[in-house]
């Protein structure tokens, strides 16, 4: 079973930062996947993920990121 996270992602202007932020958040061992939407600034990542290295991987790419 898979737990969902929801983020809610500051610093993102365009398409380009929402692939980053994906790309990031993917990168995180346990991410089964990630969505992410700029409308809405936020990202929703599914799988057994830490949210305290979902966050310091998107601080690590310039993004400010926080549980929503």
């Amino acid at each position: 079973m898979s737990d969902t996270v929801t983020l809610t992602v500051t610093g993102m202007t365009c398409q380009h930062c929402v692939a980053a932020v994906r790309e990031a958040l993917q990168a995180v061992e346990g991410v089964q996947e990630a969505e992410v939407s700029l409308a809405d600034n936020r990202a929703t990542v599914k799988g057994q993920a830490d949210p305290a290295a979902l966050i310091a991987a998107l601080q690590e790419s310039g993004y400010t990121a926080t549980l929503s």
